[in-house]
């Protein structure tokens, strides 16, 4: 089955004791059971229809063994971590969403957990991070917000060869643009509100996972802890996902002329996106991606505000998150990453002139109108 026949047909796409086309929304709390011990669903916490099928649909869209729905990214990967144990080590990009090394800085260190920061395209510092208590290593490819790209399926097998957990944070491509799994990764975790929403009307989180025994133990979690996604927002979820590929053919042409015009902005000092032909990142981003996706990271030049950059636009939108149907934009080191510290976000490269666009289905000669005419007002 094609990508996008899959998109409406995988999982479980219909009602089978109605034939209806659209999963019910199972509003309910508990459920009857036929005797002590024998039901499918017991409590909705513990499983709901209409949670089962946007899991069962991102695990087939993943080519993964189960699907698990939360109630937002950052519970999906607090529940990953759950899997580990005070005294383990983790090996974490360097390029990460500022939530995630909040989740790292401020939470999970207090368990004992340790963590060693690595730019996870250099595979030698990654087999250098690596120490006899390490379990996993997490990363982000593409990145937020420089998009970096790192090698999937090198990085999965330097894990395997040692033993170790491999987690890749997908949702800057979604499963449209890049499956971790078939290249060798063992979790994959996505924020649910970004493309595989698309309208940003939900906040939701997914992990899939590869092999029965990882399913089992992130199953418990889910249930022990339980973050779980309601069913009202995994029915909105499953919809979102029908036309996740209509949406992303449209949001990947958008960007690709978006980053053609950036590259004739004398106001722009650097762009980060894996469709350039200069980014050293290129040929390993169309090795392993459909595509470049359509999110673009770009400094302005040094003594250029990018706040009154981002006050005159009119019609791309002043906003946290991304992937949805508008284009939004924001700063990061005042947004998405103001809780890393300065000194550590710069040494990351996340200077303050840097500006992240996600990068909609809008049409593309009003986009490029909105941002030509604030650039115009720079100074």
């Amino acid at each position: 089955m094609k990508f996008d026949t899959q998109l409406i047909h995988g999982g479980i796409s219909l009602d089978q004791s109605t034939g209806a086309v659209s999963v019910p929304i199972h509003m309910a709390s508990t459920f009857k059971q036929t005797k002590i011990g024998e039901a499918k669903y017991e409590y909705s916490r513990s499983g709901n229809p209409t949670r089962e099928a946007v899991e069962s649909l991102i695990a087939d869209l993943e080519n993964g063994t189960a699907g698990f729905a939360f109630a937002s990214g950052s519970a999906a990967i607090s529940t990953i971590f759950s899997l580990f144990s005070s005294g383990d080590h983790i090996i974490v990009g360097n390029d990460v969403y500022g939530g995630t090394f909040r989740l790292i800085d401020n939470v999970l260190k207090r368990t004992g957990q340790t963590f060693t920061i690595v730019d996870t395209r250099d595979l030698s510092a990654i087999q250098e991070a690596i120490q006899d208590n390490t379990v996993a290593i997490y990363l982000e490819t593409p990145t937020n917000p420089l998009l970096r790209i790192s090698d999937i399926k090198a990085i999965s097998e330097l894990a395997h060869r040692h033993n170790l957990l491999s987690i890749v944070d997908n949702t800057f491509a979604s499963p449209y643009v890049q499956k971790p799994i078939d290249l060798g990764v063992d979790i994959v975790v996505h924020s649910a509100s970004k493309y595989l929403g698309g309208h940003s009307d939900l906040i939701a989180g997914l992990v899939v996972t590869k092999g029965e025994e990882l399913s089992e133990k992130i199953k418990f979690l889910q249930n022990a802890i339980g973050a779980i996604l309601a069913p009202q927002e995994s029915w909105l979820l499953q919809r979102g996902m029908k036309t996740l590929g209509l949406r992303m053919r449209a949001h990947q042409s958008n960007a690709q002329t978006i980053f053609d015009y950036l590259k004739t902005q004398d106001k722009v000092a650097k762009i980060y996106f894996p469709g350039d032909p200069d980014n050293p990142d290129h040929a390993l981003a169309k090795q392993q991606m459909n595509g470049f996706g359509a999110m673009i990271s770009f400094e302005l030049k040094v003594g250029l505000d990018p706040e009154q950059f981002i006050s005159n636009l009119k019609i791309i939108t002043l906003a946290e998150s991304l992937g949805a149907l508008e284009s939004l934009i924001e700063i990061p080191a005042k947004m998405t990453h103001g809780a890393i510290p300065r000194n550590i976000r710069i040494s990351h490269g996340i200077q303050d002139e840097l500006i992240r666009l996600s990068v909609g289905v809008e049409d593309i000669a009003d986009l490029i109108e909105d941002l030509e005419q604030s650039f115009n007002q720079l100074k």
